[in-house]
């Protein structure tokens, strides 16, 4: 909305021309520079989403072309490009080989070679999130590894945290084998046709795999050393999701008296009656109930299974006439009046005493043939669905924009929260109240039904116990090889990167790996959206003058510089700048005025490129700064200056190893 007033009163001729004095610099480069502040502050507080902020800036840069530069033909170039295209294609051709479970084989195997060695773990996380980055989406790597991590972690009692941020870094490097590792890769190597001259080239496949290769294996080896150290341990080993969470205190079992006023009321009433309370299962005879809880009848009986803190909890049972299981179970006798008709002690582990066990089972049999006769529900009708406890993250992309409540998230998925953690914090209470975030990790109560369901679903990972999604692993070989073909292609120059990563795409299609269908809910339409919006973006700080003028000012400020350890400052800026916007956003301002500098030093410009691609694609300092860092905010529980903690010696040794790389490689 701002960058659409901004346009409209420049479109009119005010205020800009009641200004009283004469501007420093020119209008064109004034009117960018507002652009790119505007653009800056909504990618940064999301205010609205990123994708409606990338067409507005289409928008923007369409009706400002006087002072952009930028036709309207040319704003709406971005959707046309080439990038995008890849950018598109390349996430169908991830999903296809995800779809396999080819990923999800080598994680298992990777996972029993790790076994309970911490050190052996990080090595198998390292070894199996970098390399495959260069080929395959890391957010769809990362995804998957992120639940088997957290089960390899409980199942061996060691700190997932320790693990998950080795995890997105690798990830990360691995994105610099190839052009199509990362979305930034390919944005830069359009960005670096529009700006380089009539030479310039597009990026060739594996243009910069020699110096990827080393980049990631500095990366690892740091990881397995000197970053082994620095990565903390903020979530204690726990057995259980309850445990990891701190739910103990939190989670009760209380049984409907028969004179309690809550008998006849609705479930979803409880949470309307401004308490901190939810019901997430009933135990009703020999029933368990875990579905649309909020609108089925409390009877006397019914054991409730509760979520609220002990203040909340005490309230409810002086003012609703419940009692605490365990107290009611502890003091139950086999003939006890007073229990309330429908409870069962049996159904909850009571035995009468010195009693035979098949004298038990024989009355078990025998009340379900009696019950069976009076024509209510049995065991056998109703048989208890099996509930878990699990931990469900949600991924950067659709939950980026999305500004659901944990009642919408409930209503969705069919589940029931019972507690968020956001970095460090672990959200308990008033969960009504709290807007679900891109990272959060969520504890859900759910039924297996349920939790398969999910676990189909790319919008969320779910760590549930070798909850893995059933593929066709026949399809294995012929989705590696599409993507083998595709990449080989491009390699060999025998078709453009574009033509190719459609063609595999295609391909994709008539094997029938994926449906078309599946390859749009596969697609970051976000993330296409902003890609597209930012192109022309280049193009205005190009025509207005904007990179020249900025050029200028890094030119005279680093004077007394040699040209390498310019190059490494500039890599090191971008890297800093890179945390604070998009990863896209960054390398399109800062592209064009690498090259610009490169041209007032009169050095090699191909040179600064590669320093805003590497360092553009690699942001480690922040949990916001690139998507695998969101993911593994929350499930390591971290506070947001690990990132930095961990990775900035790693940045500042990256940047010695990528400038001195570029300078051997391409030179200055």
């Amino acid at each position: 909305m701002s960058a659409v007033f901004f346009s409209f009163s420049l479109s009119t001729g005010w205020p800009l021309q009641l200004l009283p004095v004469q501007l420093p610099v020119s209008l064109d480069v004034v009117v960018v520079l507002a652009i790119i502040a505007v653009v800056f502050v909504l990618f940064v507080t999301q205010p609205v989403p990123i994708d409606a902020t990338a067409v507005g800036l289409v928008v923007t840069l369409a009706l400002l072309g006087e002072w952009t530069g930028v036709s309207p033909e040319q704003a709406v170039s971005g959707f046309s490009n080439p990038a995008t295209l890849t950018v598109l294609a390349m996430f169908v051709l991830s999903e296809g080989v995800r779809r396999t479970g080819v990923i999800q084989i080598l994680t298992r195997k990777l996972i029993a070679f790790a076994g309970d060695n911490e050190f052996r773990q990080l090595l198998a996380t390292v070894t199996l999130s970098g390399p495959p980055g260069g080929v395959v989406s890391n957010v769809s790597v990362v995804a998957v590894l992120i639940p088997a991590i957290m089960n390899l972690a409980r199942q061996t009692k060691t700190s997932p945290s320790k693990l998950l941020i080795p995890l997105s870094f690798a990830s990360m490097l691995g994105g610099m084998l190839t052009v199509v590792g990362t979305i930034t890769n390919l944005l830069a190597s359009e960005v670096w046709v529009q700006v380089g001259g009539p030479d310039a080239q597009p990026f060739a496949l594996l243009e910069f795999t020699h110096l990827g290769a080393i980049v990631l294996l500095v990366g690892i080896v740091y990881l397995l050393t000197v970053g082994r150290y620095l990565t903390p341990a903020r979530i204690e080993p726990a057995e259980s999701p309850t445990d990891a969470f701190g739910m103990t205190d939190y989670l009760t079992d209380v049984v409907v008296m028969e004179d309690s006023p809550l008998v006849g009321s609705r479930v979803g009433e409880l949470g309307e009656e401004d308490l901190d309370l939810d019901v997430f299962q009933i135990v009703r005879g020999n029933r368990t109930l875990a579905h649309g809880l909020g609108s089925e009848r409390v009877q006397a009986g019914d054991v409730l299974s509760v979520r609220a803190d002990q203040e909340t909890l005490q309230e409810v049972i002086e003012q609703g006439h419940l009692q605490l299981l365990p107290e009611l179970m502890e003091a139950a006798t086999e003939d006890d009046a007073s229990l309330p008709p429908g409870f069962s002690p049996r159904r909850h582990g009571w035995e009468p005493p010195d009693a035979e066990p098949s004298d038990s089972l024989a009355e078990d049999e025998g009340s379900s043939e009696d019950t069976e006769e009076d024509g209510n529900e049995t065991a056998e009708e109703a048989p208890d669905e099996e509930i878990e406890l699990t931990e469900v993250v949600l991924l950067p992309g659709p939950w980026s924009s999305r500004r659901s409540g944990v009642a919408d998230f409930e209503r969705d998925y069919d589940v029931t929260v019972l507690a968020i953690r956001r970095g460090d914090e672990v959200i308990r209470q008033r969960l009504r109240e709290v807007r679900l975030q891109a990272g959060d990790v969520i504890l859900v109560q759910a039924s297996d039904q349920v939790l398969d369901r999910i676990a189909r679903d790319t919008n969320v990972a779910i760590a549930g116990e070798d909850r893995w999604e059933e593929f066709d692993r026949s399809k294995i070989p012929i989705a590696l090889g599409i993507l083998a073909g595709a990449l080989g292609l491009a390699a060999l120059d025998i078709l453009t990167l574009m033509v190719s990563a459609l063609t595999g795409v295609a391909a994709m299609f008539f094997t029938g790996i994926l449906t078309p269908e599946e390859a749009y809910e596969a697609v970051d339409w976000e993330v296409i959206f902003m890609v597209a919006g930012v192109i022309p973006l280049g193009i205005a700080v190009e025509a207005s003058g904007t990179a020249a003028l900025i050029a200028d000012l890094v030119v005279s400020v680093s004077v007394l510089l040699p040209v390498i350890a310019v190059l490494g400052v500039f890599y090191l800026g971008t890297a800093v700048i890179t945390e604070m916007v998009s990863n896209s956003a960054s390398v399109v301002l800062l592209l064009p005025i690498g090259v610009e500098v490169a041209g007032q030093l009169g050095v090699n410009p191909f040179a600064f490129v590669m320093a805003v691609t590497f360092a553009a694609s690699t942001p480690l300092l922040t949990p916001v700064g690139y998507q695998t860092n969101l993911m593994v905010y929350g499930p390591g529980g971290y506070k947001f200056t690990d990132f930095a903690r961990v990775g900035a010696p790693l940045q500042l040794i990256l940047t010695v190893v990528t400038t001195a790389g570029i300078a051997f490689f391409w030179g200055l």
